[in-house]
């Protein structure tokens, strides 16, 4: 059996500004595919949602250091919060079962 959708911890890295939710650094959200953990403005959650569905899912970026780590901007230009999104492969929480 092989393991599938892994949790996304997303911590905030920057601020441009002064978020107008109140986003800090070092704020976490966690995405464990049932449930979300923490509080995320709605802006942000939209502009995440398609990068997260994917890295959840065992997506991987070209342009990021590190395949279980990257990065997604919120989209107020002028008091943007960047947030880092770190995918934790140990515990997936659906495995797919063989057919017998």
């Amino acid at each position: 059996m092989k393991g599938y959708g892994f949790t996304v911890e997303v911590t905030v890295k920057r601020v441009k500004g002064k978020c107008s939710v109140g986003h800090k650094v070092g704020d976490k959200i966690i995405f464990d595919g049932l449930s979300v953990k923490g509080n995320i403005c709605s802006s942000t959650l939209a502009t995440l949602i398609p990068t997260l569905y994917a890295f959840m899912w065992g997506a991987e970026f070209p342009w990021d250091k590190n395949r279980d780590v990257t990065t997604v901007p919120c989209v107020d230009e002028k008091n943007q919060v960047v947030f880092e999104l770190k995918r934790d492969r140990r515990h997936p929480w659906y495995t797919k079962k063989e057919a017998t």
